[in-house]
């Protein structure tokens, strides 16, 4: 059973409510994204509201999450009003497709997104919502990010390697091309198990990386990684 809450180095994530905990996956989008110059930023599906708090802590920009679950709504404000960036958090309770904002456009886009498409699906409809497609379709994800990125914004999340190519042939079809992938493996002789990906509007030859977690020993990490998340793990 998940502990109720994560300590971080300068900000605690409780997560009774939300239907996903925290996991490698939002830390590393968090810790990856390219923040530089960046001024307003959409965080897609906050859940926790881990990545908005963790970007909040990387940049200065002002972060609006949005949330259709109930309960994980209220625990990205609870989280969000905890912090110490909590002035430049803004927490809407909304599906994608019915968000309105003053804010006509962003410079970034992040979202960890459902991406189970006709799996075997969990007992809990909650769980479900969060890691399935249908509750947030790649066609309605990527026209929401259409509509709200700026002309000259990036969009990066972090999916599973076989998902993450067929979004990118996807994205091309709404003229969002693919700028960079980071590969990452749980260990050195693994297969590459995610990518996080950067779209932009702009079409050029995308730059590969690669990230590998652990050395070979379970909870033995690579310099690479703790280098990455240093800010963020107590214990690095």
């Amino acid at each position: 059973m998940a502990n109720n809450y994560f300590s971080f180095k300068k900000f605690t994530i409780y997560q009774d409510k939300s239907a996903f905990k925290v996991g490698t996956d939002g830390v590393l989008l968090g810790a990856c994204s390219d923040v530089s110059g960046v001024k307003s930023i959409l965080d897609i599906g906050s859940g926790t509201g881990l990545i908005s708090i963790m970007l909040a802590q990387r940049c200065d920009a002002t972060i609006t999450a949005i949330e259709p679950d109930d309960e994980s709504f209220i625990q990205t404000c609870e989280n969000a009003k905890r912090c110490k960036w909590h002035d430049r958090i803004n927490v809407e309770h909304s599906k994608l497709r019915d968000f309105r904002t003053t804010q006509d456009k962003f410079d970034l886009i992040v979202t960890n997104p459902p991406y189970f498409n006709n799996s075997l699906k969990s007992y809990n409809p909650r769980k479900s919502a969060a890691r399935h497609n249908d509750s947030l379709t790649t066609k309605e994800l990527l026209g929401g990010v259409i509509k709200f990125l700026d002309e000259k914004g990036s969009l990066q999340l972090i999916m599973p390697y076989v998902e993450g190519n067929v979004f990118i042939a996807e994205a091309h079809k709404y003229g969002l091309f693919c700028n960079s992938i980071l590969k990452i493996r749980p260990l050195p002789t693994a297969e590459i198990r995610r990518l996080i990906l950067t779209f932009s509007r702009i079409k050029k030859k995308p730059i590969e990386k690669f990230l590998t977690i652990e050395v070979g020993k379970r909870h033995e990490f690579t310099e690479e990684y703790k280098n990455l998340t240093k800010d963020f793990y107590l214990k690095f």
